[in-house]
């Protein structure tokens, strides 16, 4: 008989329900359920309300307001056209008052039919007689950039005085014109020779305003390639605008004799009325010293081209390349018999050569028993340093000293003015090119000073006081450029600002995140359970 097995099916079930089953947490109360969302709610309440307005704040770049348009209209040359108006009083004791005046009217036309530059312009007018002979400077020919003193001779002739702004002139007989002439041989031949004498500063000014953004200026007066190629050179050579120079004065010997000189006094006789003549456009400050045992770089006796240039031993001639923050002017005397030698056979050995932008070097032959340099022999070498440092300051290299003086304060001023209005328009352009660098407000006062002391300059081009406004236009331009607090920040890329607010913003922001993002999700389940619940309800 077979058995049957009969098999439980309850077995399974009471052992399922023998094991434990996993207690779940109580469910969670409303008002906590609310706390914790009011919770993180404050939180972020607190970064959004508080943290990020001060964050806002103490992060934030001080840009000060520029006036950027005002700026570029200066540095394209909108905001001023520069015009020196010259003054040229006519002394002409000789000739009755109407035919001078009409001489005056006369070559007035005639000059300004020649000049073709729009940086000058050439004024005649006639001075007062003067009853003295020689006759007195009176204070308008005193003010007047240059003074035509007229006389009667055998024929037309010119000569600038090597000792003042004056152009001694004498006209032929029956050269004055008549009331009633149209045109006058001697009225053309002052009108040319006032644009002869003032050619050379216009030549510079216009290669100045060449180089320029003002370069539309300069087009109407161009140059040609060889005179812009000497211009050039000479502007190369010349040193940098600066309001005061340091001049060092050496004396270098490469033995134990001569020890002294007398350099205190060869410089007062013969270097000092040229710098009091220069200081209303520079100011010196000079220092002196005296080298023994100073081996020079070439012992030749000859010293060609190839060998000046090796010839001063930087390494052991103390020469301070500056002091007090000036720029410096070397002058060297070397004691010994060595000579600079010439390619031509007509042109005789020369003592002393001009470094471009450094100074001046002068080989003094003496003899070998000689122990004291005297200032008579210090003579030819403080002349020759003279006329170097004349042409180091780019003085203009034609008329008498005065008249060079004159045209180079002129020079100088154009000079500082079309600096000052390219460093504005370098910040202009600066400025809206990097938003994220900082703009200090002593970068706002830098350039609302260089501006107002630019149109001050531009409104007394010619005079004394042109060339101090465009010198304070100039440097408050270049501090306004150069601020050291908006420089250091040309060069700080976005990836350090990441490095420094990642470490610190992610351990806080990180739960911060996540928690709201739990409350979104559980607001969104509790949304859908209670339109479920409403749906069922409804279905009922």
């Amino acid at each position: 008989m077979a058995s049957e097995i009969t098999v439980d099916a309850s077995v399974p079930a009471q052992e399922a329900a023998a094991q434990p089953i996993a207690k779940q947490p109580p469910p969670e109360k409303p008002a906590h359920t609310r706390r914790r969302t009011h919770v993180i709610l404050s939180f972020w309440l607190i970064v959004l309300v508080l943290g990020l307005p001060i964050w806002w704040k103490t992060t934030s770049i001080y840009r000060a307001d520029l006036p950027l348009e005002r700026m570029l209209q200066w540095a394209d040359g909108k905001a001023c056209r520069p015009a020196f108006p010259l003054q040229i009083s006519v002394r002409a004791d000789s000739i009755a008052d109407q035919e001078a005046q009409h001489l005056v009217r006369l070559t007035q036309h005639a000059l300004d039919d020649l000049n073709d530059f729009p940086g000058h312009h050439l004024r005649l007018k006639l001075s007062p007689k003067s009853d003295t002979k020689p006759p007195n400077l009176s204070r308008q020919d005193a003010d007047s950039a240059l003074t035509i003193n007229l006389t009667p001779g055998d024929a037309n002739s010119a000569q600038l005085s090597q000792h003042s702004a004056v152009l001694d002139m004498t006209y032929a007989p029956n050269s004055i014109p008549s009331l009633h002439s149209a045109s006058s041989a001697l009225a053309a031949y002052m009108a040319n020779e006032l644009q002869s004498t003032f050619s050379e500063e216009q030549s510079i000014i216009s290669y100045l305003l060449s180089t320029s953004s003002m370069s539309s200026t300069a087009r109407q007066h161009g140059l040609g390639q060889e005179a812009a190629e000497s211009l050039k050179k000479r502007t190369t050579r010349s040193l940098r605008y600066a309001p005061t120079y340091h001049l060092s004065f050496s004396l270098f010997t490469d033995g134990a004799t001569p020890n002294t000189w007398d350099i205190d006094a060869a410089i007062n006789e013969y270097m000092k009325p040229m710098l009091d003549v220069l200081g209303p456009i520079h100011n010196f400050t000079i220092d002196t010293q005296v080298q023994l045992y100073a081996t020079p770089g070439v012992q030749s006796q000859i010293l060609n081209k190839e060998h000046l240039a090796s010839f001063i031993n930087a390494a052991e001639w103390p020469l301070s390349p500056s002091i007090g923050g000036a720029p410096t002017v070397n002058f060297i005397i070397f004691v010994g018999n060595q000579t600079i030698g010439s390619d031509s056979a007509q042109v005789e050995n020369s003592q002393s050569w001009m470094i471009p932008q450094w100074g001046s070097v002068y080989l003094l032959p003496l003899a070998p028993t000689e122990q004291h340099v005297s200032a008579n022999a210090l003579k030819q070498p403080l002349l020759m340093f003279g006329g170097h440092l004349l042409t180091l300051l780019g003085t203009p290299q034609s008329g008498s000293l005065p008249l060079r003086l004159s045209s180079l304060a002129r020079v100088r001023t154009m000079d500082l003015l079309l600096r000052a209005s390219s460093s504005l328009g370098s910040l202009a352009r600066l400025s809206p090119s990097l938003p994220s660098i900082s703009i200090p407000r002593s970068v706002a006062e830098g350039v609302s000073s260089s501006l107002q002391h630019l149109e001050q300059a531009c409104a007394n081009l010619g005079g004394p006081e042109g060339l101090l406004h465009a010198r304070v236009a100039e440097e408050e331009a270049e501090r306004a450029f150069f601020e050291k607090s908006m420089v250091g920040q040309l060069y700080f890329p976005d990836e350090h600002k990441i490095a420094v607010y990642l470490p610190l913003l992610g351990p806080v922001g990180v739960p911060l995140v996540l928690g709201l993002v739990n409350e979104l999700k559980n607001w969104i389940r509790k949304r859908k359970q209670k339109a479920k619940e409403a749906r069922e309800k409804k279905g009922q």
